[in-house]
């Protein structure tokens, strides 16, 4: 038995159909063209649908109770336990499953940096699932290299098997279980393929940290060379991508990146963005992506007979999107790696149109708003989430998020004063009112605001405090009417304002009550005053 299929032996895989080990693109993309499981659309892209499930299942995400890791992981916050018995049946459950079954697997890393890397093996029932990892992390191209591949992590994913919660411990049919001391991933239950992605994450999170590495949920890229980086920090549906991938400057990566002492790396080595409503005109480079070879268009709509696009359709879930390799993008490094950020803006989508759509924090205000990691849940990342939701997801990622947030907030706050990085507040969220009143920040003007930034053009211009957040606002950026930096003035009842910027301010104040007395008094002080508005 070659050792390859010895391997899998090991791991309890037996009976299996056809085993496709690491085919390229184009042989996957065959694959689930013949077995039907997506439509070439024009031009090249293969899309597929993922059923009912078109977000992430957070609530049917586990971690697994075990020795090695008990201690380290982070039980008051969104991680659960699974115990190690339950996933021991679990596990041979989908094993008797996959019996009989063709398996694509794929041998991939996390992580640019080679010092850093995870070697991970990706073991699916599903070719474009297949085909998704090979796009969304590193491959190994040398071919002797990866014949001698030895994976630290296996991933092992069953979409079409549906959990049994009265047997199988599960919450519902759906399960995403980390497994740290097996050093294995169980996914099933679901197709949307996000679950990939972000259960390898979660990995890393638990990982490089123990490496002295800041796992963070960010975007990245670079200027005139690459100590000139810009890190974008937010959840879903906050404008990470976007906002990072523009002509005038190399991206990095998109999603996840590591900061090590020498700088900073891309976790993976392809692109997951949101394209519902995208446009040629306003983000062209991913626009593009929808129209090549080898991307996957997931719950996108498309016309079975003339086989065009309708990127504005959201009858499926608002949460379409094209999965596709870096080198797709015109301006990418692909070496993933550059040096130390420059500038960190903190993205934040908010609902109730209260915060500026710009402002400077200091160093304490950092530790705070990155521990606080106010946003918005956007309608199609979530199951359920119908429309935005105030939400408080620390270090704007808590579902991925392993050790205590406090881990993460001293490592980053270490680096800023290290490297004197600028940090800043972008609001991509509402103005003149709430969700449902006001009206989203123009697109144009949130660039030119991160444009003005990375071009050292706000160093000399004068800066106004918010007297209930205590962010400094600048009066004037190039390219922005002044009103629209003061959100106050855009709407049409000022009192109506005051009213809504103190109860968030109070929410903000509760949220942050699980960290005071884990943090500096200094931070504490970070936070918006409390006043009272009748």
């Amino acid at each position: 038995m070659p050792d390859k299929m010895k391997w899998l032996a090991d791991l309890g895989f037996v009976n299996l159909g056809n085993v496709y080990w690491n085919l390229p693109t184009t042989a996957l993309f065959e694959e689930a063209i013949r077995t039907k499981e997506g439509l070439t659309a024009h031009l090249g892209p293969l899309v597929v649908r993922t059923g009912q499930y078109t977000g992430r299942s957070p609530q049917d995400k586990f971690l697994v109770e075990e020795p090695s890791s008990q201690d380290k992981i982070w039980w008051g916050g969104g991680n659960q336990g699974f115990s190690s018995e339950g996933y021991e049946r679990l596990r041979s459950r989908v094993l008797a499953y996959f019996q009989g079954r063709d398996i694509f697997i794929q041998s991939l890393y996390a992580g640019a940096d080679e010092r850093y890397r995870t070697p991970i093996r990706v073991i699916s029932a599903s070719a474009w699932h297949a085909m998704f990892a090979r796009n969304m992390f590193i491959r190994e191209l040398d071919q002797a290299k990866l014949e001698s591949f030895s994976p630290e992590y296996t991933l092992i994913h069953a979409p079409a098997y549906r959990a049994i919660p009265e047997l199988d411990g599960t919450r519902s049919e759906v399960f995403v279980i980390l497994h740290f001391g097996r050093k294995e991933i169980l996914i099933g239950g679901t197709s949307y393929a996000g679950e990939i992605k972000k259960s390898v994450f979660t990995m890393m999170n638990y990982v490089l940290p123990l490496k002295n590495v800041l796992s963070m949920h960010c975007s990245a890229n670079y200027g005139k060379d690459k100590n000139d980086v810009a890190l974008f920090f937010g959840l879903s549906g906050t404008g990470k991508t976007t906002l990072s991938i523009e002509s005038r400057r190399t991206l990095v990566g998109d999603d996840e990146h590591g900061w090590s002492e020498d700088g900073i790396f891309n976790i993976e080595g392809g692109c997951y963005a949101k394209v519902i409503r995208i446009s040629r005109e306003q983000e062209p480079e991913i626009y593009e992506s929808t129209r090549k070879f080898g991307t996957i268009l997931e719950n996108v709509t498309i016309d079975r007979q003339t086989r065009r696009l309708d990127l504005n359709d959201d009858s499926l879930t608002e949460n379409t999107r094209a999965a596709f390799p870096i080198s797709h993008l015109e301006n990418a490094d692909r070496s993933g790696i550059a040096g130390h950020p420059r500038v960190i803006f903190f993205l934040t989508a908010d609902a109730f149109g209260v915060l500026p759509p710009l402002a400077r924090l200091t160093p304490e205000q950092a530790i705070y708003y990155f521990l606080l990691g106010y946003t918005a849940k956007v309608a199609g990342t979530e199951r359920g989430v119908k429309e935005p939701q105030a939400t408080f997801s620390t270090c704007f990622g808590a579902p991925f998020m392993v050790h205590s947030p406090t881990v993460y907030a001293n490592m980053l706050g270490d680096r800023i004063r290290r490297h004197q990085a600028e940090i800043w507040l972008i609001n991509t969220g509402w103005t003149g009112g709430g969700y449902g009143e006001g009206k989203r920040i123009h697109l144009p003007y949130t660039r030119a605001m991160v444009d003005s930034v990375n071009e050292g053009r706000l160093t000399d211009v004068e800066f106004d405090e918010d007297p209930v957040f205590g962010l400094r606002v600048p009066r004037q950026v190039p390219e922005v009417p002044p009103e629209v930096l003061r959100p106050r003035e855009t709407w049409k009842d000022p009192g109506a304002y005051d009213r809504k910027a103190a109860e968030l301010a109070e929410s903000f104040a509760a949220a942050f009550r699980t960290f005071e007395s884990q943090v500096p008094k200094e931070v504490r002080a970070a936070g918006p005053r409390l006043l009272t508005t009748k």
